[in-house]
């Protein structure tokens, strides 16, 4: 990349420009397609084209991954992605996930038996017109009903099929993030994490640990997996009073959500934000948060902040 992030003084670190999955480097700032369908994650966008539009800027500024699932929609954000981008660049790593579906009541629910699991394979595989997927994460829904070692077992089966090239998980703790790693190699965990929404809510919002709320990303930092934090600007929460992280806003000359995103960067080195917008601008602005430089102190008051609860 012609701004590679490994050149940036980043006060207190050097900040490495890529994350590794497997076999396949991808920039350490992606996108995540949920917010393209309409209201809700469900129907058609307001504007087409912008939407078309939006995803060939993310591929013009340099984003190389792209996290979708069957589900957003339903089918409608994989669909744009094709329309947008297929052929695709041979860089481009598209990640899709598993485990839920959608209801026509727009409500969503697990899908996380083996067959359902295919099914839901088959459906990036038709909408994204591929013949294998990257990278597909399985996200775990606790009390839905399946174990988790026959859903993991389901995912293994497809990826011996050639249907899956890496496996990862979503919405885990770290048992479920350990007993994965006796049977598969997993390369990513996709789990709620951001410092606007404060560490707290992650505890309850998935199945990582309460007490430790930063264990898997750090069991994730120790495997060099891959730590893609959902929900990366805290929808609904950067509103709120956060003095170290608007402290840093005004310091740099940048909103909140940019030092947010810039904070997730700095947090570890394997992870990789995955923020989704609508609007070409934001996701200019969400790109040029990987040029902030945050001194350790700055990123220390903000993980305060964050373990506290916001």
């Amino acid at each position: 990349m012609s701004d590679d992030l490994s050149k940036k003084n980043h006060g207190f670190a050097t900040l490495p420009a890529t994350v590794r999955l497997g076999d396949l480097d991808v920039v350490r700032l992606g996108y995540g397609a949920m917010r393209l369908p309409g209201k809700d994650v469900w129907g058609e966008p307001e504007d087409l084209e912008h939407a078309r539009a939006l995803l060939r800027r993310v591929v013009a500024l340099g984003i190389n991954f792209i996290d979708t699932a069957w589900f957003y929609g339903p089918h409608v954000a994989n669909r744009l992605i094709a329309e947008a981008l297929h052929p695709y660049p041979e860089d481009l790593v598209i990640a899709t996930k598993l485990g839920g579906k959608r209801l026509p009541d727009r409500s969503w629910v697990p899908f996380a038996r083996p067959e359902e699991l295919r099914e839901g394979c088959e459906e990036d595989l038709r909408t994204l017109r591929l013949e294998r997927c990257d990278v597909v994460h399985f996200r775990y829904m606790p009390g839905a009903g399946v174990p988790f070692r026959e859903s993991l077992d389901g995912m293994i089966a497809l990826q011996k099929e050639g249907k899956i090239r890496h496996i990862a998980l979503s919405n885990v703790g770290t048992a479920e993030l350990l007993e994965a790693l006796e049977r598969t190699p997993i390369v990513a965990v996709q789990n709620l994490y951001n410092v606007g929404g404060g560490l707290g809510a992650l505890a309850q919002a998935t199945h990582a640990e309460v007490d430790a709320p930063d264990a898997v990303l750090d069991a994730c930092e120790a495997r060099g997996i891959a730590y893609l934090p959902f929900f990366p600007l805290a929808i609904g929460n950067l509103g709120k009073a956060h003095p170290a992280l608007d402290g840093a806003a005004a310091r740099h000359g940048a909103t909140p959500a940019q030092i947010a995103l810039a904070w997730l960067l700095a947090r570890s080195p394997v992870m990789l934000p995955i923020p989704g917008t609508s609007s070409i601008a934001h996701l200019e602005e969400n790109w040029a948060a990987r040029a902030i430089g945050l001194t350790r102190d700055e990123v220390e008051a903000m993980a305060r902040e964050a373990r506290a609860g916001g």
